[in-house]
């Protein structure tokens, strides 16, 4: 069976940033306080921007860096629990944007475990030869859920977009196994809820404790499969949930040479929009070489989860 890899990838954010100052002067909060407990600095929040927007710059961008045309392209995922329109879903929405004939779209909703969730359901369709490339988008407008009352919450979130182009890669893979899961007992500890003016809730103890007890032995059963030494990781991109998750999840899977993303300090939790975001701009600034096996571990509100360990494009 022919395998796969990511050929390209490509990310977007609104220009307006949110400092914790700023936040400092709407809530009861201050950098120090945020800082402490997220690592967060900063985040980005689309003013006029929908998912739709955002999701469609980054895929534009990942397909030039491809070097396809529209008609290359025959799947459009998109991994978003922000957007606003029911019907039709956001994939279709880009695809016309960008001029994509014919290809199948869908959105998939499996919140902060979304884009690795995408990632493997593209990588098995191209595999399959379902499809010969694939756009793969996570793109989130957190400010559109966000509490701004609630100081646990809105100091957490921001909004952007981050793509990848899934091709054919000849012998081999370049997308190792995904290993996936959930464990709905804990499905109310991440909430977006509210009917037609949602708003994002969650317990951030509850949530603190599973990632940090629950999400490395998922990271290393990836690598397993993927036949990857954990120490031999050339980065480790997990979903930027805050600073101080990603830091207990690295310790356990001793991965001291390896890049760790930390978007997070300057773009905030962006939900499935993280880990690509994060992922595209290790890329663009080279800090990661072409081929190196790179974790990627999203996992969040379900309690959901999806890993696998892809080549660095």
């Amino acid at each position: 069976m022919p395998g796969t890899r990511i050929a390209a990838v490509g990310h977007h954010q609104p220009e307006h940033v949110l400092t914790n100052d700023d936040l400092g002067r709407m809530v009861d909060t201050d950098d120090a306080w945020i800082r402490k407990r997220t690592g967060i600095g900063t985040r980005r929040i689309a003013r006029t921007e929908s998912v739709t927007d955002m999701a469609s710059a980054a895929a534009d961008k990942a397909l030039a860096a491809a070097g396809l045309a529209p008609e290359d392209v025959d799947m459009v995922v998109v991994a978003t629990c922000t957007a606003i329109e029911r019907c039709p879903n956001t994939a279709t929405r880009v695809a016309g944007r960008l001029g994509i004939p014919a290809a199948v779209g869908f959105e998939i909703n499996n919140a902060c475990a979304g884009f690795s969730t995408a990632l493997a359901t593209a990588d098995h369709a191209v595999q399959a030869g379902a499809a010969r490339h694939a756009l793969v988008i996570g793109a989130e407008k957190m400010s559109d859920v966000t509490d701004w009352t609630d100081r646990s919450t809105c100091v957490l979130l921001g909004d952007g977009a981050g793509a990848v182009v899934v091709s054919g890669g000849g012998e081999g893979s370049g997308i190792g196994p995904v290993v996936w899961g959930s464990d709905p007992t804990g499905g109310d500890a991440v909430l977006i809820d509210g009917g037609w003016h949602p708003r994002f809730r969650q317990d951030g103890r509850a949530v603190y404790r599973w990632a940090t007890t629950s999400m490395a032995p998922v990271a290393l059963e990836a690598c397993r499969r993927a036949g990857v030494d954990p120490a031999g990781l050339g980065a480790v991109v997990t979903h930027q949930a805050n600073l101080r998750i990603i830091e207990a999840i690295v310790r356990q899977l001793g991965v001291d040479r390896a890049v760790v993303a930390r978007d997070v300090v300057d773009s905030g939790n962006t939900s499935a929009a993280s880990i690509p975001l994060a992922l595209a701009k290790l890329v663009e600034r080279g800090e990661v070489p072409t081929g190196a096996p790179t974790l990627l571990l999203g996992f969040g509100g379900g309690l959901s989860w999806a890993a696998q360990v892809v080549a660095c494009p």
